[in-house]
């Protein structure tokens, strides 16, 4: 094989390779590149507590993100990030006996910049946006009970409708 020969596979090779790369660009600069959101779980109680985080499209109540943590007093977490697109978070939190049940649920846009979720006598979710407002969603999102266990999404939520 000569020298040219070489070269030339390599020069393909190299056009293959970033015909993938081009593709990521473009959608960053066309505005679908999707952002990601990160989570902080702060525990401020002498308690132990187990927390679900779960995610769902609005529009298809796909589920999007499943994540569950045992927090010890004290303990600060951060779980992998959320995909900043519309979405519903539910976040359900246990006693370490499963007895005790408190959910909370918030809503994640694409210009939401953190979640963050205080683990005390309150049990808070803070969205917090680009803008720099900060959304507190302390209202009881309801009991497991209320969930569709056909596919986890809270009854009587229709993801569709715009808040």
């Amino acid at each position: 094989m000569n020298r040219r020969t070489v070269l030339q596979s390599a020069g393909a090779l190299t056009a293959v390779g970033l015909a993938g790369c081009l593709e990521g660009v473009q959608d960053h600069v066309e505005g679908s590149f999707q952002g990601v959101v990160p989570i902080e779980i702060y525990s401020e109680t002498d308690r132990y507590y187990n927390v679900r985080l779960e995610a769902y499209e609005r529009e298809t109540n796909r589920q999007t993100y499943e994540e569950a943590y045992s927090i010890t007093p004290g303990e600060n977490v951060i779980p992998p990030n959320l995909e900043g697109v519309y979405q519903t978070l539910r976040v359900t939190r246990f006693d370490l006996n499963d007895d005790e049940m408190e959910v909370r649920e918030a809503i994640v846009t694409p210009d939401t910049s953190l979640v963050v979720i205080w683990l005390d006598d309150e049990f808070v979710v803070e969205v917090r946006q680009d803008d720099g407002e900060s959304i507190n969603e302390t209202e009881d999102a309801g009991s497991v009970d209320d969930v569709d266990s056909a596919d986890g999404v809270p009854v009587g939520d229709d993801p569709n409708e715009d808040d």
